[in-house]
């Protein structure tokens, strides 16, 4: 079909790139889920700690399935980890369950980028759903050709909150690199590990970021060609 195959070639960086992180991503945490912390604290002991010390001693944490599901519900307020990070020792688990942490302090100071991505929630998960039949309909029947930059203009705003999410994602590892070291619940030589697991889980929003802006640029000059 004219839009599965038109500018093709636009989508194999972000492919590419998806493809790469995911495996340095599942190797790097899989590595340094075989290091055990100096402190012997588990995931969630170590998320329970900075959380308490910065006096969001309400934020529960909660153990739930599955691998790297873990997350900050702003809504519910509460941390999620996944079992092996919940319960396990390692300094994968610990640098895991601190990242999100990072976004429970970000909730707490009102982190700007935070509360744009919170307030775009809604928005994208119609937009996600909604473009790509609004396109196919602006492509292929002249009636509703007008819908295909409303597309566009909706897969847009996907592209935003990709975008939105990297400074998000960054700054919740660097505070929680700063929690972890100044609260002593990591030692200076699990240092280079916590870097590598966080760093290595940011690359896969880089990634997606790539992909939605060249999915972006795709669209447009798909739409330039049927003008």
């Amino acid at each position: 079909m004219y839009f599965l195959g038109h500018y093709w070639w636009l989508m194999i960086p972000g492919l590419i790139l998806g493809i790469y992180a995911q495996i340095k991503l599942t190797s790097i945490y899989n590595r340094y889920l075989q290091v055990p912390t100096q402190s012997g604290l588990s995931g969630a002991e170590a998320a329970r700690t900075i959380l308490d010390n910065a006096g969001l001693t309400d934020v529960p944490i909660e153990e739930i399935g599955g691998q790297l599901t873990d997350h900050y519900d702003p809504q519910k307020k509460a941390l999620f980890l996944s079992s092996e990070n919940f319960q396990g020792r390692s300094v994968s688990a610990v640098g895991v369950a601190a990242h999100e942490t990072g976004h429970a302090l970000q909730h707490q100071a009102a982190y700007a980028p935070l509360e744009f991505r919170m307030m775009m929630v809604p928005i994208t998960q119609f937009a996600s759903w909604a473009w790509m039949g609004l396109f196919f309909l602006g492509m292929f029947i002249p009636v509703f050709s007008r819908f295909l930059w409303v597309a566009i203009a909706i897969f847009a705003v996907i592209t935003l909150f990709q975008i939105v999410t990297l400074p998000v994602e960054f700054d919740a590892s660097k505070r929680a690199k700063e929690r972890l070291f100044r609260l002593g619940l990591v030692h200076s030589g699990e240092a280079e590990g916590i870097s590598k697991v966080l760093n290595a889980a940011a690359m896969t929003y880089v990634a997606a970021m790539v992909t939605a802006v060249l999915q972006l640029i795709r669209l447009l000059m798909i739409a330039r060609d049927r003008d």
